[in-house]
């Protein structure tokens, strides 16, 4: 799929400060114009508070500049509608009253240009949504909600794609069930996405880079391979902790069930993966 999402080819800079209350919040990072940069932080850090800054829905001082347009300046503020912002919740907020093809038609009509049939059903494909479209968002699991609210914000063709911990109220079993659907997406989007999570194993499957927060402030920025193996960030202690090793696949042995990958020169054999994995 090629995602025409208007994503820029230059970075989205977020530079963001003020006091919300007794905290304090002042970062500064940038994202590349694809894929997933993980929000990371404890409980508090202020990582929904930046992604509602960069929504318009709470108000700071600073900058947040999308490709060639700024958002929000000493000058300028757009407001939240104007900002072209998809944004997944922790729980997701559909419409009861509407059926599941009803709710992803009203994500597909506010994009600019409207309802597009063909990508429609291309989103519902990719997110395993056709056997629900005729249900009540009432009717479906925790995981099954999540992956309607994604799909309705993926069709409205945001320029960047917020995500405050949609896992977080899902149990173990539904997690495992989403992710891949997560994973396929992060492979087919061409937009750049926000993720937030306190999960390192949920973001070494999702992610391409991080921003760890602490007391509101960003302690480190740059690809997650690497802040993995930083002994001062403490990854490397976490019982969870693993190393992201980028390569590509050359091929698949069905009769072994093997995958040969290169890693930088090297050859590589791992288990459990098929052609599409």
């Amino acid at each position: 799929m090629h995602d025409r999402s208007k994503a820029d080819t230059a970075r989205i800079d977020i530079s963001l400060a003020g006091r919300l209350g007794q905290f304090a919040l002042d970062v500064v990072f940038d994202l590349p114009a694809s894929g997933v940069t993980a929000l990371f932080g404890p409980s508090g850090s202020g990582k929904t508070s930046v992604l509602r800054a960069i929504a318009g829905l709470t108000r700071l001082t600073g900058r947040v500049v999308v490709g060639s347009e700024t958002w929000q300046d000493a000058r300028t503020f757009r407001p939240p509608h104007r900002r072209e912002i998809g944004y997944v919740f922790q729980e997701a907020s559909l419409f009861a009253h509407l059926t599941v093809a009803n709710n992803l038609v009203y994500g597909a009509r506010r994009s600019v240009g409207g309802l597009d049939e063909g990508r429609f059903a291309e989103i519902v494909g990719l997110l395993g949504l056709r056997p629900l479209l005729d249900r009540s968002p009432t009717t479906l699991s925790g995981g099954e909600r999540q992956r309607v609210a994604l799909g309705r914000a993926i069709l409205s063709r945001p320029r960047l794609l917020l995500m405050d911990e949609p896992l977080a109220a899902l149990d173990r079993m539904a997690k495992d069930e989403i992710l891949p659907y997560f994973e396929a997406l992060h492979d087919r989007l061409r937009i750049p996405i926000l993720y937030i999570s306190h999960d390192i194993s949920e973001v070494e499957r999702l992610a391409d880079r991080i921003v760890v927060l602490e007391a509101g402030r960003v302690r480190a920025s740059g690809p997650l391979n690497m802040a993995l193996t930083d002994a001062g960030l403490g990854f490397v202690r976490d019982p969870h902790a693993a190393s992201v090793l980028p390569a590509r696949v050359v091929a698949f042995d069905a009769a072994d069930a093997l995958t040969e990958l290169d890693l930088g020169g090297q050859r590589v054999f791992v288990d459990g993966c098929g052609p599409d994995d």
